[in-house]
């Protein structure tokens, strides 16, 4: 594409104040190829630096407050445990009154236990058979050594 504006047009353009080129285009014609390759690698290697800096910085503040959220979730579960625990000595009082006799109604209550921690654990064992782990991954991981191959038409 040619440029419209005649050579005494531009020189009048530029001792106006305007120009066509810009500081940067300035700069390029002026500078070297290996000054302006050594300039673009520090600034990338700086925006680089920079993203690994900031991605270290995101991941802390979300490890914090998983942390804290992880922290709540475990006083959770030990106000959880305390309160089956303290419910489990009432219903053994409670059957201990009901039948007159505290051992007995511990016993009562420790095969309700049993039972509930039979019914958990047959209900997990079979959840976990049902787990396949990752077999779309296992199968394209197989075929991996054949895609490295050279085949006959590349020899």
């Amino acid at each position: 594409m040619t440029d419209p504006m005649m050579p005494s047009e531009r020189v009048a353009a530029t001792a106006v104040g305007g120009s066509d080129e810009t500081p940067s285009e300035r700069r390029a014609a002026s500078t070297s190829f290996g000054e302006l390759f050594g300039q673009v690698t520090k600034d990338m290697s700086t925006l680089i630096r920079q993203e690994v800096e900031l991605a270290k910085a995101e991941l802390k503040q979300s490890a914090t407050r998983a942390g804290a959220g992880a922290g709540f979730l475990g006083g959770a579960g030990y106000a959880g445990l305390m309160a089956v625990f303290f419910l489990s000595v009432a219903l053994w009082w409670g059957i201990g009154e009901l039948i007159d006799n505290l051992g007995w109604s511990a016993v009562i209550v420790a095969v309700i236990w049993a039972i509930i921690g039979a019914i958990l654990y047959s209900i997990g064992r079979k959840r976990l058979k049902e787990v396949q782990g990752a077999p779309r991954t296992a199968e394209s991981l197989k075929k991996l050594p054949e895609t490295f191959k050279r085949n006959e038409e590349n020899r």
